[in-house]
């Protein structure tokens, strides 16, 4: 299963979901949907995105865990 760290990244930040899809110009719903990791699916571009916009690599912010 992939976790996604969105949350915790946003956590340390004090950040809304609506403050991350302003200023990423990300769907509010996908960024919702990661936010409590139930997307199905994600672009690269959308993950393009978030790296910029947090300064992380992809790794930081999607992480493959055991069931």
């Amino acid at each position: 299963m992939v976790k996604c760290h969105l949350a915790r990244m946003m956590g340390e930040r004090k950040l809304k979901i609506m403050d991350v899809a302003r200023d990423t110009g990300l769907n509010r719903n996908t960024v919702t949907l990661l936010y409590k990791e139930t997307a199905q699916r994600i672009d690269f571009s959308v993950i393009e995105t978030l790296c910029r916009y947090f300064d992380c690599e992809v790794g930081e912010l999607l992480e493959l865990v055991d069931d």
